[in-house]
């Protein structure tokens, strides 16, 4: 089968359009984050440094644990709004599984940036500043003012996009 090249006048329209490096990763993450097992709200993260992905993560249950889709979500179950009481829940959100994949597999995680599709909350954000992440980038804003605070007074630079 003969190679069909591309060039300008035959290429798609818009094919010379290249997203941005914040455009380009929260696209990934965004596709990672359909391998969600929340029922409730799907997120995907990744860790990045030097344009090179760490790793990636979403929220789910822990590995080998049954999936709150196939079993309920114990947060519908006991009326837990979103935001609150992060511990009544099997799951673990997407920055948390994305630093644990990172330490699983031996990846430094220092300097990194985070690309996820919605801002961390505060028990992700302890974790974040922790695991030395320098910048945030997030597609989705989350009403958690203490988690924004600790960014901030860490230092870690938090960009929506």
């Amino acid at each position: 089968m003969a190679e069909e090249k591309i060039s300008a006048k035959t290429a798609p329209a818009g094919a010379n359009h290249r997203p941005d490096w914040d455009t380009y990763f929260l696209d990934i993450v965004e596709l990672v984050s359909r391998r969600s097992t929340c029922r409730r709200r799907s997120v995907g993260a990744g860790l990045v440094r030097d344009r090179r992905i760490l790793s990636t993560g979403y929220n789910g249950a822990p590995s080998k644990l049954e999936h709150c889709l196939d079993i309920g979500c114990l947060r519908e179950q006991l009326h837990v709004p979103s935001g609150e009481r992060h511990e009544l829940c099997r799951g673990l959100h997407a920055e948390q599984n994305v630093i644990i994949q990172a330490a699983l597999h031996g990846v430094i995680t220092k300097g990194s940036t985070l690309y996820c599709t919605n801002h961390p909350c505060v028990i992700c954000s302890k974790m974040i500043i922790n695991a030395g992440i320098v910048r945030i980038v997030i597609r989705d804003g989350y009403s958690d003012k203490l988690a924004a605070e600790m960014l901030q007074e860490a230092g870690i630079i938090v960009k929506q996009v």
